[in-house]
Formats: C-alpha cells, structure tokens, sequence
C-alpha cells in the first residue's frame, strides 16, 4: 500500500501570497510596532517583565545582562540573544529615552553610535519609573497567555500607571507600516491626560497649552508649531529640529561655533565627520578645525573658524547641509484591538485613559474580593475569641484537624474559612491586646471595601483615582523640559561668499561639452596658447568669471544645464576639461551651443531661443535661477526634429536678425516676440518653405551699425551693412541675401553679426579648419555671392562655421 501525499499542489502565487500574508501579520502585530497601551513591543514587555519576575529591580543589586537576556529568550521570546540585547541596551540608553527603563552598569552603547558592551560584561536592573509600568501587574489587571512553549504565562500589555508611549516614543518599521513618535516631557503628558479625563472634548488647541510639543532626551530645538499641531491632530507632520550652538570669541580676535546639543537619533560621530569634510573638501570657506570635545561632562563639539569670516552664515551653512538641523517626520503608528492605526493625540490619550479604566477596575475588583475575604476571616477570629473556651473543649474533643474543622462549622456556624483560620491560630494570639487590633484591622477593612466599592460603583470616582495615582507619578519623576520650541522655521539664508573662496578663473566650455576652469596665472604661462581640444571639436566659450559666478550651458536639443562656477574642475591650461557626462546625462548627439556666464539673476532679463525650423521663443532669465543642479532640465520645447541653434541674453529692446540656407535674411524688433514661460515651444521666427532651415539667429543694436557676415557650403564668404536691409515684422519671409544661381546654388553655412574684433573658423569636409576677419573682406551689396576664400574641389565643402570664442563677463554686473 502506497504512502498518501504530504504536498499540497498550490499555484505559486497563492503560496507565496499566503506564507507572506502570516509573515506580515506577525511582523506588525508581534515585532516592530508598539502597543497604544503600554507603548511597548513586545520583546520590550518581555524584558521588562522578565526583570520583574526575577525581583531585577531598581530597590535590589544590579544582576548580569546576559541572566536577564537568557531568561527572555528561554521563557519568552524564542530569537537571537543580540536582537534581544540590543532593545535591552536601547532601553538603558538617556540619549534614546527619554525617561530610560532600564538602569545599566557599563558601556552601553554612545552617541556616536559606538555598540555596547558584550552582556556578559554589563549589569542592569529596572530603572524607578519602570515599576510604575509593572505595578499592580500580580493584581490581575491585565490578561495573560501562555508563553511560545506553554510552560508558563506572560501578559499580554503591562498595566503601565503612565503613558508610556507618548514620554518614550517609538520607532519601527513592519511590513507596510512604519511608526516614528517622538518622546514628550512625562509632567506635560500626565497634564494632558488629566485634561482629556476632565474634558473628553477638549481639543487640539486645548491639548496644547499643556502639551508643548516633544521634547527629546537630546534637547535642541523644534521649529514649527503648525508641524506638531498637524501631527497631532492626523498622525502625521514635519518639524525641523536642530542643534543648540552658539558663537564665541577666542584668542587671536577668530569666532568659533559651539554645539551642545543636537537632534534627536542624530549620530554625533558623523555629523563632526560630516563637517570636517566640508572643511577638507572646501565646500564651505572659513572653518579652521572641527573637534569633538564631549567628554563624560556633556556633549561638546566646537567648529572654529578663521579670522573674518561671517560665522552666522558658516553656522546657517552647517544647518542646512549637515545633521544639526534635520526633518523630524511624525507618524504615529501603533497597534490598537490588534489593528495598526495612524492615531491622533486625542486617540492616542483616549486609548490611554480606557486602558486605566480597565485595569483600575480590575486592580480594584482584585482589592476589593481581598479585602472581604480578610474581613470575612478577621470577623471570624473576633468571634471565636469571644466564645475561646467552648472551642478549645471542641477542638481538644476532636480527632483530628479536619474533625476540628467539621465540628466548629457544625456547632458555632462559622464558614470553612473562618474554621481553617481558627485550628491554625497560634496561642500568642490569645492574648487581649490582639482582639483589639483585630478590632482595628476590622474597621480598616470595612474603611478600605467602601472605598474600592465606591471606585467600582461610580466612574467618577474611578477617574478620580487614576488621575490621583497619575499626579502622584509627576510629582516623583517630572523633570523640566530639555527641548526648546519656536514657533515658526526659520528660512536659512546662505551668502555664497561664505561657501566659496571668492577668486577670478577662466572657464573653457567646448562643444562637444568638455568644461573647466583655469586659474589664471596657468593660462598667462601658457599665453593663451596649446589650448587642449579633442580634434573636430571647438571652444563656444572663453571667459574670465569668479568662482562665485553660475554657468547656464544650453545644449541644441533644447536642455540647459546650471553649474556653480566652483564646482567646475581646476584644470590646467594644457590639458583637456572634464566631460559634462561626469555631471549630467549628455546625448551622443547632443552638444552645447551657449554659455551664458551669471552673476545675479537680474529681473527685466530676457533669453532668446533660435530653433533651426523658424521658432522664436523669448523668457524671462530669472525662471532659469533653478535650484536642481544635478541634471539637465528643459529650456523650452521642441517639436520633432527640431533644434535651437543659438541662445541669447537680452535687455527687452534688441533686434534680431535671422538667416536660411537658402539666403533669407528677416530684421525685426525683439519687441514682436511675446514673453512665454521656461518650457514653452515660442513662436514662428522666419517664414520658411520646403528644404530651407535657419542657420543662425544674431541680437544687435541698431545704434551700432554693426555688419552681417555670411559664409556658404562652396567657401564663399560675404560682409553686408545693415542698412542694405529694412525692418519689419516676425514671421515674414525676408531678404535676399545672395544671388540665386541655377546650377551649384550658394547655402549659407554660417551667418554672424560681427564687429572689429570677431574672427570666424570653419572646418571642412577634408577636416581642414581656415579662420577668417569679416571686417578685412569689403562690404558687398545683397545680390552677391561674395568672395572665394578656398577651393572646394582640392579643400572640400564647408561643413561647420562657428566665431572664435572672446573673452566675456558675466552677465548681472553693472556694465552688463
């Protein structure tokens, strides 16, 4: 006979969804979120009770971690012993908590994120505050359930006299939730609960002239109330939270900044790190040395600078880029009837306060059957002290105990456990003065069972209860508050200067997209002369800018680029630059077709777009200030196979001049060109017909007179006056620029508007590259074709025109 099957034949998905299912569950319910009750995990709740059972407590001597981790894990909690040590150690931590639950003896770990040590070495106990969370837990006040191996009971939730969750705070992160409540001040929190008790309305506003905000172990600073407020009104929010610093004067008339405290779960160790770098790495001018001075005393790192420097700028720079000023995110996740819930102050303080109604209820119900049982007992032995003579003659007449025990029930009508307590009385007890303090202890009980039937039989005087043992915890554990609040962020204003060592380069941009900057003195001891370049590629611009200065490179397919000047790599004359594909995506077929150095934004501003399929398009220079550096973004939007040939910056009152192919020239005022935002697609330039395309579009001033230089495929090369053309308006077809010729026609390849000091290059199909000065050619009339500066049939065609690079400010100084 054949085994049957042990396998399930389950689609896979079906399996994995259902073994993933469990996983979560077990993962939200049972690991990474804590209870609303007692604010608590639960290998948190086991360590803590663990303690408690073993008497580990803050009124005994301090025991081995190892003991305490060996019984959670052997009673309790069936994982890895450094999982366990670890929220062990967590829970001893005073940067972490902020009322710690665990006292611990040794290295427990620091600030700097340094591990404890091994739990063979540290000794803990349970801090004071921790017996107020375990307190009456033998009282029946909360359930309990078998543990993993069903040898013994742990309970479900502690029955926690404070709320926990809201003084400690928690973070975890479980499959699809994640929680981050950040720790309160014990006293604020107990007010607030009081209040809620008093006034189950009370609302946000309310909760928050008691309940300030957090306050972290770490102190520091909390910027935004509306934040705390929005987060405690949905769970979720951001406030900024930074460091206390503070500026002083040292030797040598020099400043340094110092820090003695910072955010919350920030790791000291890699924030001084961070700084130095910043230092190291010149990215902020003006820091001397960075050391950390924390020493057992407190937390101490200092940040001294060098003389003249603007310290409020260095320290706003060190707020904004390193970890002494970070995003607090609130997002108030705990598990409520089994279920994780985004909570609400309000809920989470209603959680709390039905959770002490229960277990004061239960604690009192516990009390209570005590209480009468006592008195059920002490009525009995007053009683039989009263007829003592009787019932010693009983008992001597008696066989045994449990004779004794039927005899005294069946003549003098006592209870089986006022019997027992009476064949177990001692002699000593005989004594007169005992009837008197059993007298007394009987007045105490009945005292005591009207009172705990007072607490059952009236809610109000339950809530009374609670909020008595509440205010009795504030008095003994509250401390003042260690975080201050603002109430608004402050916008942190960075002066460049204090970055950037201020200091005058030449920047080099090629074509082809290779850029760098040049100190000066490497392009003087060269004299301009052995530029690097890769062949077929040539500069677009030279220019001498400071290092606080921005770039806008502007490629012909349509994206611009921005780059600080200072970020530029410092490379030598003679070598060749860096290629912008190190700092953004670049096209192979992509290259760059402007440089537009920056000073200043300045309004009023306009930037010019010429596309090669007769679009115009005019904004406003300031929508270019953008503040993403790490990638090209859109300049304006190009339609199929369209490209922008040229980029200009203009004041709003220029001319343009645009020139085809096939020798059309159109001169108009910029004023014609409407102003469209940053991506728009602009409008039609130049009336264009079949196989004709715009080689060039030039901004001038009329005052200048300047001249219009053409060069064609065949090496024929042209200067016209501007006056043999007339103005008029966009989107015409324009004029003749060169005489049609039926065989072997002229097409314009370059076209440039051009002053004394221009020279024009171009390359040819042989790879030949010949330079040209328009103004040495003589003025020509519209129906030319110019003079021939080379022959095509031994030299090739002209492919490629570009005017030689001059050197440039930037734009935004007062001259520009």
């Amino acid at each position: 006979m054949s085994q049957p099957e042990k396998f399930l034949d389950l689609p896979l998905e079906e399996a994995i969804g259902d073994r993933f299912g469990r996983y979560s569950k077990y993962i939200i319910q049972d690991r990474a979120l804590p209870d609303v009750r007692d604010g608590l995990k639960p290998v948190q709740r086991r360590i803590l009770y663990a303690m408690h059972v073993e008497k580990n407590t803050h009124d005994r001597i301090f025991r081995k971690s190892a003991k305490t981790v060996g019984n959670v894990i052997g009673n309790y909690h069936p994982h890895g012993d450094s999982s366990v040590y670890e929220a062990m150690v967590r829970l001893s931590q005073d940067w972490k908590l902020r009322n710690e639950l665990i006292e611990m003896h040794g290295n427990n770990g620091s600030m700097d994120g340094d591990p404890a040590a091994a739990m063979r070495y540290t000794e803990a106990r349970l801090s004071a505050i921790s017996s107020e969370l375990l307190r009456d837990i033998d009282k029946e006040t909360v359930d309990f359930i078998p543990n993993f191996d069903e040898t013994t009971l742990e309970p479900v939730v502690l029955p926690a006299k404070f709320p926990n969750l809201l003084v400690n705070g928690s973070t975890g992160i479980s499959a699809g939730y994640a929680t981050d409540i950040p720790p309160h001040n014990l006293a604020e929190v107990i007010d607030a609960v009081i209040m809620k008790v008093d006034n189950p309305e009370a609302t946000i506003e309310d909760l928050m002239k008691v309940i300030k905000g957090p306050d972290f172990p770490t102190g520091g600073i909390i910027q935004g109330v509306e934040g705390i407020k929005k987060a405690y009104e949905t769970g979720r929010g951001k406030i900024i939270v930074r460091g206390k610093a503070r500026i002083e004067e040292i030797r040598g008339n020099r400043e340094q900044i110092v820090i003695e405290e910072i955010p919350f779960e920030v790791n000291k160790a890699n924030m001084v790190k961070k700084m130095d770098e910043l230092r190291l790495d010149r990215k902020v001018e003006g820091i001397a040395e960075v050391r950390d001075e924390s020493d057992r005393t407190g937390l101490r790192v200092v940040v001294e600078l060098k003389k003249e420097v603007n310290s409020e700028g260095i320290l706003n720079y060190l707020y904004k880029n390193t970890d002494l000023q970070v995003n607090y995110h609130f997002n108030m996740v705990a598990i409520q009837d089994r279920t994780p819930k985004l909570l609400s102050l309000s809920q989470i303080l209603d959680a709390y306060i039905e959770h002490q109604k229960e277990v004061v209820t239960r604690q009192t119900t516990f009390d209570l059957k005590k209480a009468k049982d006592r008195a059920h007992i002490v009525e009995g032995l007053i009683k039989a002290i009263s007829i003592l003579d009787e019932l010693i003659v009983t008992i001597r007449s008696s066989k045994d105990k449990q004779d004794a025990k039927k005899r005294i029930v069946a003549a003098y009508d006592f209870s089986e456990a006022q019997a027992e307590a009476i064949v177990m009385l001692q002699l000593y007890r005989l004594t007169n003065t005992d009837i008197t303090q059993l007298q007394k202890e009987a007045e105490e009980l009945f005292k005591q069972i009207e009172d705990l039937e007072a607490i059952l039989g009236s809610e109000k005087v339950l809530l009374q209860s609670i909020k008595k043992d509440l205010r009795l915890i504030k008095r003994t554990f509250q401390n003042p508050r260690r975080t201050a609040i603002e109430d608004k962020i402050e916008e942190l204003k960075i002066n460049i200067e204090v970055m950037i060592a201020s200091e005058d380069v030449l920047v080099s941009i090629s074509k082809d997209g290779y850029l760098k900057r040049t100190s000066l003195r490497s392009y003087t001891a060269s004299n301009g002369e052995d530029l690097a370049i890769k062949d077929q590629d040539h500069l677009v611009s030279l220019m001498e800018v400071n290092t606080t200065d921005k770039l806008l490179l502007f490629t012909n397919k349509g994206k611009y680029i921005i780059i600080p000047v200072h970020e530029l790599p410092d490379i030598r004359w003679k070598d060749i630059g860096q290629h912008l594909s190190n700092v953004v995506a670049f096209d192979k077929d992509e290259h760059i077709i402007q440089c537009i150095p920056i000073r200043k934004f300045e309004e009023n501003k306009y930037l010019l777009f010429f596309t090669k399929n007769g679009m115009v398009k005019r904004s406003e220079l300031m929508l270019y200030n953008a503040q993403r550096q790490s990638k090209s973004l859109i300049a304006l939007n190009l339609k199929q196979d369209d490209e922008v040939v040229s980029v200009h910056v203009t004041g709003g009152k220029s001319d343009v001049f645009i020139t085809s192919n096939k020798g059309f020239g159109l001169w108009y005022a910029e004023e014609e060109i409407n102003v469209v935002g940053q991506r728009a697609a602009g409008v039609k330039a130049i009336q264009l017909k079949e196989d004709e395309y715009v080689v060039n579009g030039q901004i001038f001033y009329e005052l200048s007179n300047p001249s219009l230089f053409i060069i064609t495929q065949r090496g024929a090369a042209k200067r016209m006056r501007l006056l043999e053309f007339e103005r008029t308006s966009r989107a015409k077809r324009g004029l003749v620029m060169l005489r049609d010729l039926k065989s072997k026609p002229h097409r314009v390849r370059g076209f440039f508007v051009v002053n004394e000091q221009d020279k024009v290059n171009f390359r040819t199909s042989n790879g030949e590259i010949h330079q040209v000065f328009p103004l040495g050619l003589s003025n020509s009339d519209r129906y030319s074709n110019g003079s021939f500066l080379i022959d095509t049939e031994i030299q090739g065609e002209v492919i490629e025109v570009w005017k030689e690079a001059q050197y440039e400010r930037p734009f935004g100084e007062a001259d520009a």
